[in-house]
Formats: structure tokens, sequence, C-alpha cells
């Protein structure tokens, strides 16, 4: 056994890693992008080279001398493959708790990079103890934000509970190999964790808290000062009133939705807060009907679609099948506040309007809310008899009995027949420590995503992203009908035909990626997916060889990387709700050209952040993409605003203030809320007596046309004037 003690005191002094930052994501992403972007574009071989996947388990242990033991075992999914030992001699003598986790974080961080660079492997996920968890509680979130390592973190005995009563029957190294094992077990064969939902569909997220993601110091450096302290007068009420907080949705995984649900559980979850999220039992044929519903009501279905009677009570009969499976009895959520049941239900899905009714006839004082999440076209819904009109009274008749109704903060996604006294606004939002969003550091990183970019444009028979050596212009969606899809394809045609000269080189000609991911509700996204492949080879002879379109797995970085290493994002909707891939894009410092359809408008200021088009404007697309690739001056400007202006309303903790906010006063009945239009930010943030500082902090613009009250009276001041006219005449 190797006995350390001077390298272990040298560690302490080289702490480099700093949560405590304020905004330090922020910048850090832009400077990343940008040293991205200076990449010597000969030096591709790290790119090319294909890294092993490993897992690691790590255990620690005192022993009686007073020494600490480290060791760590390493599997290839298979079986254990190596290991490592250390022995530090009586640590705890000169050290504080805190220098002591400290420098364990810096010395296994620095082991294991160390590892990763001398076997050429990628460490996957990381097993440990609760031991080294006590010791350094820091660890896990200092592996996934450097080295990009999911840690999983488990207590001795926690899934043989007999084996609390023998703690001298595992030694350290058994041990150190059982937490590989046991990490391995919540990854599925294509190497991400696997989805995990369990009793009454829970959705477990974070394999049930096993994951060490975030620390509640990771959130606070996320944010601003005045958001958090806003966040903070309503935390301590929830935790000691124990308030339970119940979201449904559809799916656990695919759609925005569900990204943000997981972000929020696992965010809450370090507050302490009581919030668990439920879906259905899967039926494709409901998904079908739901997304055409969904179609119909954003005006790109086929006019012939309708909700019949019988979709109707297909759609009714699953949703009340479900709550009765499984949130019903025995203190389900669904079960009033007396039986156990929750103390807020939010049903965050127009795909299962009926919980809302079947909520209320349970207990119908508890509070209710419905958050509808995509765009409804209310110029539509307010046609009689319209298909769009029909599937929203339907919706609207199963819902109409919740106190508040949020929607994205745009005015015409609001039907007339809605109350607007329940009316409040609130974005989409992301997490910025998750996959998608943090910033890759080790360039080795980096080279092991884009090496299994490589892979999936061969797998799926794509022309291959030439990455570093050639720059690309991406657009991040689901194959959907609404997101303009074919004008991406028609703005890089017209860049190349007409901004590009035809002498340029051929590795000064940017690629074009189209990448996304589906949900298992979307069943549209073949069909998009194959109308795009039937364009490129048809209008687009020319260009196919440097158009690439993925199909991407659940493998957030993946998406990360792609967006991260762009020189141009797009997102050209012809519908959309809100988008917040646009600001996605933005933290890191990528330049945004997209339409002004939906709440896009919200998150990109033309002319210093990106630049607006109207729906269908390729040819605007083409122009401004010419000008950001020919003018360096433009894009490093416009690239450090994108970066440092992005509102802490489209991040985790700014959602969680929302919805802490409502659950607290509703369920405390302190004071009668009602909306009446306004931005459920905006509220909790008076709530908490935290004003805006405008010269300081980011916000999304407040535009006067959401007022939807002072709307109506416009509207029925018009009516009242046209009719007076017509009698004149």
């Amino acid at each position: 056994m190797a006995t350390a003690p001077e390298s272990y005191q040298r560690l302490i002094h080289q702490q480099t890693w700093s949560p405590d930052a304020p905004n330090k994501n922020r910048a850090e992403h832009q400077d990343l992008h940008t040293d991205q972007l200076c990449i010597t574009k000969d030096d591709i071989s790290g790119y090319m080279l294909s890294r092993s996947t490993l897992y690691v388990g790590i255990a620690a242990t005192r022993r009686d001398n007073g020494q600490l033991s480290i060791y760590l075992s390493f599997n290839d999914g298979t079986y254990s493959v190596d290991f490592s030992e250390h022995t530090f001699d009586n640590p705890t003598d000169d050290l504080t708790p805190e220098a002591l986790s400290a420098a364990l974080s810096d010395y296994l961080a620095g082991t294991i990079q160390q590892y990763e660079q001398a076997h050429q492997c990628k460490i996957q996920g990381a097993g440990l103890t609760k031991c080294l968890i006590d010791l350094s509680p820091k660890l896990p979130s200092r592996l996934w934000a450097e080295l990009d390592i999911l840690t999983f973190i488990f207590d001795r005995g926690l899934e043989a509970p007999l084996a609390r009563s023998m703690p001298n029957s595992v030694t350290v190294d058994e041990e150190a190999d059982s937490m590989a094992r046991k990490c391995l077990m919540f990854f599925g064969p294509s190497g991400q964790p696997r989805l995990m939902v369990g009793y009454r569909n829970e959705v477990e997220v974070d394999a049930n808290g096993h994951i060490g993601m975030a620390t509640l110091q990771d959130y606070i450096s996320s944010v601003d000062e005045s958001t958090w302290t806003s966040l903070m007068a309503f935390a301590s009420s929830l935790k000691e009133t124990g308030t339970k907080i119940a979201f449904f949705s559809s799916t656990p995984q695919g759609g925005g939705v569900a990204l943000m649900r997981h972000a929020l559980i696992r965010f809450l979850r370090t507050m302490d807060i009581d919030c668990k999220w439920y879906v259905p039992k899967p039926k494709p044929e409901v998904f079908r009907i739901t997304k055409t519903n969904h179609n119909i009501l954003q005006g790109v279905a086929n006019p012939k679609e309708r909700l019949t009677q019988a979709s109707q009570e297909l759609l009714d009969d699953w949703v009340l099948q479900n709550a009765h499976r499984f949130w019903l009895d025995d203190g389900g959520p669904l079960e009033a506040r007396s039986e156990g049941g929750a103390d807020i239900i939010i049903v965050d899905d127009p795909q299962m309007p009926s919980l809302v009714s079947i909520a209320k006839q349970q207990d119908p004082t508890r509070p209710v809310i419905f958050r509808s999440h995509i765009q409804i076209r209310s110029d539509l819904t307010d046609i009689p008899a319209s298909p769009a009109s029909e599937v929203w009274s339907w919706i609207y008749s199963k819902i109409k009995e919740a106190d508040i109704f949020i929607s994205h903060p745009v005015r015409s996604f609001i039907p007339s027949s809605v109350d607007f006294k329940k009316v409040g606004y609130m974005p989409a939002t992301t997490d910025w420590l998750d996959g998608l969003n943090k910033p890759i550091r080790q360039l080795a990183d980096q080279q092991y995503y884009i090496h299994e970019i490589y892979t999936e444009c061969y797998r799926q028979s794509m022309p291959c992203l030439a990455y570093p050596q050639r720059s690309y212009i991406v657009q991040i969606a689901r194959f959907d009908p609404s997101k303009g899809i074919p004008d991406v394809l028609a703005a890089y045609a017209e860049y190349r035909h007409t901004h590009l000269p035809r002498s340029t080189p051929h590795r000064s000609i940017p690629q074009l990626v189209i990448a996304g991911h589906g949900a298992i509700d979307d069943p549209d996204a073949s069909l998009v997916y194959n109308q795009t492949l039937s364009q490129i080879s048809t209008s687009y002879q020319d260009l196919k060889d440097d158009i690439i379109l993925l199909r991407l797995g659940p493998t957030d970085q993946l998406l990360n990387i792609l967006l991260s290493n762009a020189k141009i994002a797009l997102q050209l909707s012809t519908r959309e709700g809100f988008e917040v891939k646009v600001s996605e894009a933005l933290h890191k410092g990528v330049p945004v050209i997209a339409t002004s359809a939906g709440g896009i408008p919200l998150q990109v200021i033309h002319t210093k952040s990106g630049f607006l088009v109207e729906p269908g404007g390729y040819k605007a697309v083409a122009r401004y993409i010419h000008n950001l690739f020919a003018d360096a001056d433009l894009y490093a400007s416009m690239s450090a605003y994108a970066a440092s202006h992005v509102s802490p309303e489209v991040g985790t903790v700014g959602n969680a203030l929302c919805w802490m906010y409502l659950a607290d006063t509703l369920t405390q009945r302190t004071e009668k809320v009602e909306p009446d239009s306004a931005w459920i930010n905006d509220m909790a943030r008076k709530r908490a007596n935290v004003p805006f500082d405008d010269d300081a902090e980011v916000r999304l613009p407040r535009y006067g046309g959401l007022d939807l009250t002072e709307s109506k009276k416009r509207a029925r001041a018009e009516d009242t004037a046209a009719t007076s006219t017509k009698s004149d005449m």
C-alpha cells in the first residue's frame, strides 16, 4: 500500500474549482464557445480516437490507526478490469472537515482524470459510498461538472438491509467493486441512465435520488441574488407545513415538459420540499389522437382532421383508468387531502385534461393548476364549429374548474372562452446544470462526444460532420410539422447559392446539421423525418453531401456539444410555444437566427443577440447567415451579448420560484390568487418584497399586449362600434 501524506497535503493547495462564483457558467460558456471556434482545424486526431467506456466504484474507510484508505475499482461493464488503492496518514489531525473535503475532491478528480488520459477511456459513471460522501459532500457535483461523470450514491445495505448489521463483513476493496457494479445497474444498453418509473407511476427522478448532480450551492451560483432571495421567502413555509405538490404529465422523457420536471424535482429535493411527478401508462393509439389535437390547435393539421366523439371517449377512459389504477386509492395523490392526497395538483399537459375535474371531484376546495404548454391559435378556436374550436371546447370543458390557468407569455395562445382572471404567464425553462447545458470542460470529453456524432452519422448513412475542420449551422428541434424544417433547408440553399462565392474553398463552406430526438407521445417524428430526407434528395441534390439529418437518442451531451460548437443556431418554427432551445443557444454564446413565432421574440433581442425574421422568411435568414460569417466583429459582439443577457426566468431556479410561490400561497390561502394576466414571476417577487432592478437584472420583455382584460374591453368596444355603424346604414 502506498502512503502519500506529502502529496495529500500538496493537493490541499491546488483547489481550482469554485462553485461560489456567481453566474460563473454564463461567462464560461461564452469563453468555451470562443475557444472552440479557434481550435486548430488541422488537429483532428483526438476527434477520430475511439475511447472505451468504463465505470468506477469508489469507497473509503477509516482504519483503527487513523489512516484513511481510498479504493477505486474500474469496470468495463462486464467485470472489474483495474483497481487503485491509496492510504493517507491521519488526515483529520491537521485538516478541518472543509479542507479534508476539498483535498479529497481534488485528489480523486485528479486521479480519475489522469487514469482517463493514460488509458484513453471515458469514465461514464461512478458509484460512491455514503461514507465517502460524508467526507467530501461536493465530490459528486464536481465529477459531473468537471469530468462529465454521472455519480450514484449508495448507502451500505441499501439493497440488502441485513448488510447493515454486518459492518465488518465487506472490505473497502470489495465495497468499491460493489459500487461499480451497483452503478452499472442504473445504465441501459446504450450507456445512458435508465429512466425509472415506480410505484403509482411516479417518475423516480435521478434514479430515485441516487444520482448526485448538483449541490444547493451550484444552484445559488446559477442565478442572481434577487431571484434566490425571492425563492427563499417561500421555501421555509413549504418545508414547515410539509406541503405536498403533485405534477401530472403524459410522458417521463422526450419533450420540454419532461426536461423541466426532471430539473424541478432535482432542485426541490435539495431544498427538502415534497414534490412528486406522475405519468400514465403509455397507449400509442391515445398519443396519435393527442398529437393530432396538438396539430389542430396549432393550425398545422389536415383540415379534414377532427376530434370525434369516439376519440373523446377513448381519451377520457384512458385518463380515468390510470387515475383509478394509480392515483385514487390508499392515499394516492388525487385522493382528498383528508385521505392523504396531495395539497396541490398541477396538470402539466393538455393530453390529460380530465384530471382537473377528477381532482376537484375528490376535493373541491383543493387548489388545482392547469398549465397550457403548447401553442393554441385562439383565432382558430374562436371560430365556431372549426376543428380547433371542437378540440378546445372539449379540453376546456374538463379544465374550467382549475383555479389557475398557466400559459406561455403570448397573448394569442389564450382562447376567449378562458376566464382571464385565472390566467398567469410562465415561460418554458431549462436547467443550466444538466447534460444539455453544462459546460463540457475537458477537451477529451468534447472529442468523445464529437466522435459519437461521427459514429451516428455513419450509422444513419449521413454525410459525416467535418468539425473542427469545417464550421456548421445547426437547428436542434423535434421532427415536427411546426418546426420549419423546409425553411431551414431553403435558407441554407439560398445562402449557398446566393451569398457564397463559387470559389469558396471547401473547408470554408459550413455544413448544415438538423438534429433532435423524439418523444413517445409524438408519432409525427418519423413522418417529418422521412419527408425531409425526400426533400433533400429531390430539391437539394447539389447540397445533400453537406446536409446532416440526425435522429439522436436521449443523450443530452450530444445535443449540448452540437449546440455549443455550432457557429450559428437556427430556430425557424412556423408555430411555436416558447422553445427554450433558443435561450440554451444564447446562454452558450451562440448567435441565433429565429422566426418571430410564439415566445421566441421574448428571448432574442434583434440585432444584439441574434436576428428575428417572419415565419417563412428564408431569404432574410440566408442574408443574416452571410453577415455573421462575413463580419467577425459583429459575430464576436453578438456572441458576448447573447451569453450575458439570458434571464434567470428561463432557468430551473426561476421556474421553481414561480411554482413555490403558487404552492405556498394557494395552499395557505392567506390571500386570493388571481393573476389576471400577470407574470407569475412578478407576482412572486412582489409577494417576497424583492422589487426588480432594471439596471442590474435581465428580464424577459413585458409587452403591454398581454393584458387580457384590456384586450377584451377593446374587442367589445370595437364590436359595439361596428354594430352601431351597421344600424346607422
